[in-house]
């Protein structure tokens, strides 16, 4: 892996390669300070423009799709949100410099909330639930594949992948029995619907404690619902996620099915951003600790779950 990167084929983004780009396609804002956003999003990098903009740019080619993807479908869930999301301005070409499209956004204030250090988590869960509602009553028509919105069964390789190689880092055995567990859920017979895919803490902002902003629609899709109750394990402590599983109204089959995609997609994210990415890394580990807890908990049975500082 390149130094300070994440990906082996990341692409080269700077200020001034962000200055260069906005010179020559929207010279109307070319005279605006250019300042790297600190983020630890893994797919696009993000430059605030002047004190109401924010350029994103994909890092890598497979994030590329989702430009255009949001450009056309932020416009038209806006509305019916109760939450503000990313509003596109513009969207770049490709040059001789940069390879890919990108996007000029609406800034968004706000701030991520801390995983295990939200004050009303209750009142959050009730927020979250709200947002997710909203989004799965959006009329789906064509709108495109969720690729998070498909049955599980569809990430089992991938993740019993991931469990081998971090053998010496959790509980194995127990994440095992977890992922099995979520995959005898039964699978959705219903219509799909909107879901955003992607529900952890560095894609929700927040002021004063309430749910403010939801960004990072590149997971955006129409699929399975039960992929947005990541949420409750990425964020929520217990209480919480019972308040938000309530609000939403979710079945044991659905909600089994969201503890399923909250591992799988902690455990690949482990694999993959353990040595790159310490703050996705931490979330992930969060995550694994909380789905195999409450794995324990649900099936009123013995699961050994290592609870020591690598999963803190």
């Amino acid at each position: 892996m390149p130094a300070g990167k994440m990906h082996a084929n990341e692409f080269d983004i700077d200020g001034s390669l962000v200055r260069r780009l906005l010179a020559a396609q929207f010279p109307q804002w070319a005279d605006l300070p250019v300042e790297l956003v600190d983020s630890h999003g893994t797919s696009n990098a993000m430059y605030r423009l002047g004190e109401d903009m924010v350029v994103r740019l994909p890092r890598v080619e497979w994030a590329v799709s989702d430009v255009q993807m949001e450009q056309r479908w932020l416009p038209r869930l806006a509305a019916p949100l109760p939450v503000a999301i990313p509003v596109p301005l513009g969207m770049g070409r490709p040059t001789g410099h940069y390879p890919w499209p990108w996007s000029v956004y609406h800034w968004l204030d706000g701030e991520n909330p801390a995983v295990g250090r939200v004050a009303e988590s209750g009142v959050l869960a009730r927020d979250l639930a709200e947002f997710v509602t909203a989004l799965r009553l959006i009329d789906p028509t064509g709108g495109p594949s969720a690729n998070r919105g498909v049955p599980l069964a569809m990430r089992d390789a991938p993740t019993r992948d991931a469990i081998g190689k971090l053998h010496t880092i959790i509980d194995t055995e127990a994440a095992t029995a977890a992922w099995e567990a979520a995959l005898r859920a039964p699978r959705w017979t219903g219509p799909a619907v909107w879901v955003h895919g992607d529900l952890q803490p560095g894609n929700l902002l927040t002021v004063r404690g309430r749910l403010s902003a939801v960004i990072d629609f590149g997971c955006l899709g129409v699929g399975d619902p039960a992929v947005d109750a990541i949420v409750a394990w990425s964020l929520l402590t217990d209480d919480a996620r019972s308040v938000f599983r309530a609000a939403l109204g979710s079945d044991d089959a659905t909600w089994a099915r969201g503890r399923g995609w909250a591992l799988s997609i902690a455990l690949i994210e482990l694999s993959y951003y353990r040595e790159t990415n310490p703050v996705m890394a931490a979330i992930a580990r969060h995550v694994i600790h909380e789905v195999l807890t409450d794995h324990e908990h649900t099936t009123h049975h013995s699961v050994a779950v290592r609870c020591d500082d690598r999963l803190s």
